[in-house]
């Protein structure tokens, strides 16, 4: 009877191990996370708080979550080439961004590579469109998805995971971005 029982479970087991396989097997190759948040500041009041890493303190939600985290800034002050490594606690991790590309006012990219607690190389957008009452900021990242990532993905959706801390660093950037000079 017990052995039965026991046959039964590692029946179940196995079969939710293919299930989560082939869940895995079917998502994307990629992800991405997007959010977009309209700001009553024109584009040139908005690209520096971006362009300049320093100024991410600002409205980064990461600088908040870990403000003893070690932070390393490298290259030029802004634009191409500019770099920010940072090593912090859990909720934070440890890696770093490089700007590659910066069009001011309209559109700064940065690859992002993290080191812990998991790697991952990522590329991140933010695009300033100006618009009648201020700009619409849109904050991009896309990465592929290996297949451990995939199987993540089956229990951990990363737009929910990422898109909070996405809205979080937008309001903020909003708020300094209006605040008056």
């Amino acid at each position: 009877m017990l052995k039965t029982i026991l046959l039964g479970l590692l029946g179940l087991l196995a079969t939710g191990l293919v299930v989560v396989l082939i869940l895995a097997a079917r998502k994307p190759d990629t992800f991405q996370v997007t959010r977009s948040i309209a700001i009553n500041a024109a584009p040139e009041r908005i690209y520096p708080l971006i362009a300049d890493f320093r100024a991410w303190s600002a409205w980064s939600p990461w600088e908040k979550k870990d403000p003893a985290m070690k932070r390393t800034f490298g290259g030029p002050e802004t634009g191409v080439g500019a770099t920010y490594a940072w090593a912090g606690d859990k909720n934070v991790g440890e890696g770093s961004m490089r700007i590659t590309e910066a069009q001011a006012p309209g559109k700064l990219a940065l690859k992002l590579d993290f080191l812990k607690p998991f790697e991952a190389h990522n590329d991140v957008v933010f695009a300033l469109t100006p618009q009648s009452q201020g700009t619409n900021v849109t904050w991009i990242m896309t990465g592929p998805t290996p297949f451990i990532g995939k199987i993540i993905h089956v229990f951990m959706d990363m737009d929910r995971m990422v898109g909070g801390d996405f809205e979080a660093g937008l309001k903020a950037m909003k708020a300094a971005a209006e605040r008056p000079a």
